[in-house]
């Protein structure tokens, strides 16, 4: 028997075979894409705190503004982490005062280093982008256009991508991410009229045209 024969149904599947072969690497470069997109490393990203913190009770229930706890979010780049003795304010004689769950919070205010709650950080951007807070903040963009509608979430995740596609969009077209100054920690505000409308609106009595080169972020 000649070695070199190959049967006839071999000569059936050369096509299909050939066609799997060079959609391989378009399927391999898909996945590697995807796989590490931030839709899929970075969104739903929800680590577990020290403390098991509601932000669906304090905001969604109770209705604290966002700036009692991050009071520099309308003054500095980073949005303040509030230290303990803004939370044993209410923690530390009536409210939930002895609860096991907040031993960290009872451990970091009578620490004598003043050592701070260790919290995770949710949304963390690259160590190559600068942003600035207050820059938005004191233009109309609300908390929940990066954030989500925080004041329903139990354990705080990332509800969007935060990648360099997403920041250009909203810098793009801003208008839709625009509200009165006086509703930006609204999280449950919603316009009177069409949002892009109101937006524009905005837009033009502040002069906002925010720049999309690179050094915006990268400084």
């Amino acid at each position: 028997m000649n070695p070199f024969f190959f049967p006839d149904w071999t000569n059936r599947v050369r096509l299909p075979a050939g066609m799997l072969l060079a959609a391989a690497p378009l399927y391999l470069l898909g996945v590697v894409y995807y796989g590490g997109s931030p839709k899929t490393t970075d969104v739903g990203y929800a680590p577990k705190q020290p403390i098991p913190y509601s932000h669906a009770l304090h905001v969604g229930q109770l209705g604290m503004d966002c700036k009692f706890c991050h009071t520099t979010v309308d003054k500095a780049a980073f949005a303040a982490i509030p230290p303990a003795e803004t939370c044993i304010g209410c923690h530390g004689q009536t409210i939930k005062a002895k609860s096991p769950k907040l031993t960290p919070l009872r451990e970091a205010y009578t620490s004598v280093e003043n050592k701070p709650v260790e919290w995770i950080k949710v949304h963390d951007l690259p160590d190559y982008v600068y942003f600035n807070h207050s820059s938005h903040v004191n233009r109309g963009v609300g908390c929940a256009s990066c954030h989500g509608r925080i004041d329903n979430m139990e354990v705080v995740k990332q509800e969007n991508t935060l990648s360099m596609g997403w920041c250009l969009n909203c810098h793009r077209n801003p208008e839709n991410h625009l509200r009165p100054q006086s509703e930006v920690t609204n999280l449950n505000w919603t316009p009177n009229e069409d949002q892009r409308k109101l937006g524009l609106a905005i837009k033009a009595e502040r002069g906002i045209n925010p720049p999309t080169h690179c050094s915006t972020c990268h400084r």
